[in-house]
């Protein structure tokens, strides 16, 4: 019988899973952590676990918040376990759990209990994983998003928030206002820039609702950048059944990932901040790099795999990398136009790191799905392909492939794959993208029309070219022809 988790369970646990060694009820506050998914729990508080564990960084204790409908049923299955989930390893020489103890408390999905929490002194930072799309940007412009609703109320309405910026704001206020330091807020989401994204909606929300407290943010708060790195795929009845039939624990809410994390910070923390250097993550004065290595080659290999994978029917990623074609149109994008945009970093070699993606792509016990790649790509290509291509442009080398990423993502936006079968609508925008790829049928270059994903690159002529050979080719042809033909050279 699987046993439920819970802190007075933990000592009956299979002697084959770690639990936490210390104390959980003498940590003390210290962060407040915005968007607690899976990504999170298998990565920033399974850090912040491990540190605990040695003994260092008690005054650290996680307490989650949320801002969205959905984060109350994620609080009420924690909740029934007192804040802890069970972290499963999926490597392919021995899956691994132990059950994390790192977060101490979740703050009501309540506006103001979130602003309360933040405003406590004790907290000196504010978190977030809160998805890629989550920032407020204006894909037209790349800048801040003034006009949207959301951010509109919040100008108007500072003391009754509805978004996660406008909370910050709030217990920023309190705490200028109580003579109290700021904490500084830590973007954890994969975004170029990620703190710099953070800090321009925080400063700019601020600045339609209240100049002065923007130029104290802007002295006072720190927005350090962070790469962070995990395939965390999302926990479903398969999941589930793996940990209490594996490792015999009823957990609502466990958490399965690779064996593989990567976190690296700029060091930029004026109230202090775990010594989390301890246990493998890396602080530095510049991320940018590290950041766009991650990027472009994890992110943007991500995308590459994803719509013609879906288009060929496969499911699983794994499945999809021992795909003869998959794989090598992975490494033959990466080699030709992504890598060869990343400026060298000091000690890394790119090609070794592409290995090891390829690598962590084709691990099966992962069980990462293709329609999890494919999810939310009007926010993701502009993240993760646009700009690759931008650079590539700018730099007149060849854009065939990068053109052809984006083939394959028109041709999954029409809505079916190659055998005919439906596939689900998985984007916030899927109505508008569908009916610019269902016209992209008679005149190829309708899906560029899309001017808030594609910007000032619909205008490209050399772009322009380039997607309405490589789009024809995939709709007269398919799939494995636009694969093969790239591979060869050859230009059609």
């Amino acid at each position: 019988m699987a046993v439920n988790l819970s802190e007075t369970t933990l000592s009956a646990l299979p002697d084959t899973v770690g639990r936490p060694g210390y104390d959980r009820g003498a940590l003390g506050r210290g962060i407040v952590h915005v968007g607690v998914g899976n990504f999170h729990r298998a990565h920033m508080a399974w850090y912040l676990d491990q540190l605990f564990e040695m003994g260092e960084g008690h005054d650290w204790g996680l307490i989650g918040a949320g801002v969205r409908p959905g984060d109350a049923a994620m609080r009420d299955r924690l909740a029934g376990q007192d804040w802890l989930t069970t972290v499963v390893e999926l490597d392919p020489d021995g899956l691994n759990a132990r059950v994390i103890g790192s977060m101490i408390d979740f703050v009501p999905i309540d506006p103001q209990a979130v602003v309360h929490a933040m405003a406590d002194p004790a907290i000196r930072i504010v978190s977030l994983t809160i998805t890629e799309g989550g920032y407020y940007v204006d894909a037209k412009t790349d800048g801040f998003d003034a006009a949207h609703p959301d951010i509109a109320h919040d100008a108007a309405h500072p003391d009754a928030p509805k978004t996660v910026f406008g909370m910050i704001l709030a217990a920023l206020r309190r705490r200028r206002d109580a003579g109290s330091e700021p904490f500084t807020v830590m973007s954890c989401d994969n975004l170029p820039e990620n703190g710099h994204v953070c800090a321009r909606t925080v400063t700019e929300l601020a600045q339609l609702s209240d100049p002065a407290l923007a130029d104290w943010i802007r002295r006072h708060v720190a927005f350090p950048n962070s790469m962070v790195d995990c395939i965390t795929p999302a926990t479903s009845d398969r999941e589930r059944s793996l940990v209490s039939d594996r490792f015999g624990i009823a957990d609502a809410a466990p958490v399965v990932c690779e064996p593989f994390r990567q976190w690296v910070l700029e060091d930029h923390f004026p109230q202090g901040r775990p010594p989390l250097e301890r246990v493998g993550a890396e602080f530095v004065a510049d991320v940018s790099r590290h950041e766009l290595m991650k990027l472009r080659i994890l992110n943007g290999g991500h995308a590459a795999i994803a719509y013609p994978s879906a288009l060929l029917g496969h499911h699983f990623v794994h499945d999809a990398m021992a795909d003869p074609q998959i794989e090598a149109w992975l490494r033959a994008l990466e080699t030709r136009e992504i890598i060869p945009t990343l400026q060298p970093i000091p000690g890394v070699s790119y090609d070794e790191y592409l290995e090891l993606i390829v690598s962590r792509f084709a691990n099966p016990e992962i069980g990462d799905t293709i329609l999890r790649l494919c999810l939310d790509g009007s926010n993701r290509q502009p993240k993760f392909i646009l700009p690759v291509l931008a650079d590539t442009l700018k730099s007149d080398a060849d854009v065939d492939g990068l053109a052809q990423e984006v083939a394959f993502w028109c041709r999954y936006c029409e809505g079916t794959d190659e055998a005919g079968n439906a596939i689900a609508p998985n984007d916030d925008n899927h109505a508008q993208l569908r009916e610019y790829a269902l016209a992209s049928r008679r005149d190829p270059l309708a899906f560029l029309q899309n001017e808030t994903v594609f910007g000032p690159l619909a205008g490209n002529p050399v772009f322009r070219e380039a997607f309405a050979r490589k789009l024809t080719l995939v709709q007269k042809q398919g799939v494995r022809t636009a694969i093969d033909t790239y591979l060869s050279g050859t230009r059609a």
